[in-house]
């Protein structure tokens, strides 16, 4: 090799060096350096003040949605999102009132509000949703999840858009719900499931 391809190898290592460094030290990387560890540093603060403690439920938003009796930063008791499952909508200020969204939110109120509840986040994932609230899984005291007995009974749909450590299971007791015409899937109509579930599964309900 020659003096002057050794030297432009030379500069052009130099130059590659250098841009390596830029982009380690670049504010974009920063930024996502200490997101990512803001997000463990919540995720293991929500596991050890939460995880596998006992609660007292003390409000039903809706079918999916709860509130316990602890602080959560500014706000005087934590809301729950359940892991895994979504309930028609009751109070969202688009789509308003979904077929069976009052009947899962009253049993979910009839299952648990005023009850002592233990609750359980999912290993591995994250533990909050986008709008800053819990995800997690709620134990009633007579020993079934709160999150599976929705699913089971009809009330809820199995969330297929988020991956969790019970995805299978709930899809699995959503088909049997829905093979045995439970609660809402007696007489619900393609267009009355939510927009998500119509995208995933277009064919679902066509005869």
């Amino acid at each position: 090799m020659s003096r002057r391809k050794r030297r432009a190898v030379f500069v052009l290592c130099l130059v590659l060096a250098a841009v390596f460094i830029l982009l380690d030290h670049s504010p974009i990387r920063r930024k996502r350096q200490r997101q990512r560890q803001s997000g463990e540093q919540v995720k293991g603060h929500d596991f050890e003040k939460y995880h596998g403690k006992t609660f007292s439920v003390v409000n039903i938003v809706d079918g999916d949605t709860i509130d316990i009796d602890i602080p959560d930063g500014n706000y005087t008791h934590t809301r729950i999102r359940l892991w895994g499952i979504d309930t028609p909508e009751t109070k969202h200020p688009k789509i308003g009132v979904m077929y069976f969204g009052p009947q899962a939110t009253e049993f979910a109120t009839k299952s648990a509000l005023g009850k002592k509840v233990v609750v359980y986040l999912d290993e591995g994932n994250r533990t909050r949703g986008k709008f800053g609230r819990l995800l997690a899984y709620v134990k009633l005291p007579d020993g079934s999840v709160l999150n599976e007995v929705l699913v089971s009974e009809g009330f809820a749909y199995a969330d297929l858009r988020f991956k969790h450590s019970f995805y299978n299971k709930y899809k699995q007791l959503e088909a049997v719900a829905r093979s045995q015409k439970k609660g809402l899937w007696q007489k619900v109509t393609r267009e009355q499931l939510p927009e998500w579930l119509q995208r995933k599964k277009p064919r679902l309900l066509q005869k």
